[in-house]
């Protein structure tokens, strides 16, 4: 989809399906401010420690975020109307 391009890094980082690099650690230049409620941030909170202790992954929160809107990205563009957050955001997907 034009116009919905990710931020890119360096070489070596891995690639979504729609060629969009999250840009994992580093610094940034642009900040945004997203309220969550604590239900959700407890959850993104377990999965950065299931992440470690069962992937040996350790991620930020902020990572987590940039690769899930990475992956959101991609995932849109390639399959636009059929995306997971087209479906969430029309309903007809469940959370």
């Amino acid at each position: 989809m034009p116009g919905l391009a990710a931020p890119q890094s360096g070489a070596g980082a891995p690639r979504s399906a729609g060629g969009h690099r999250p840009t994992g650690r580093q610094r940034h230049d642009a900040k945004i401010t997203v309220y969550i409620s604590s239900d959700e941030l407890l959850a993104l909170e377990r999965l950065r420690l299931a992440l470690r202790a069962e992937h040996a992954l350790a991620v930020d929160r902020g990572r987590l975020v940039r690769e899930a809107v990475a992956a959101m990205i991609s995932d849109v563009e390639a399959r636009g109307e059929r995306s997971t957050l087209v479906r969430r955001l029309r309903g007809t997907d469940p959370p």
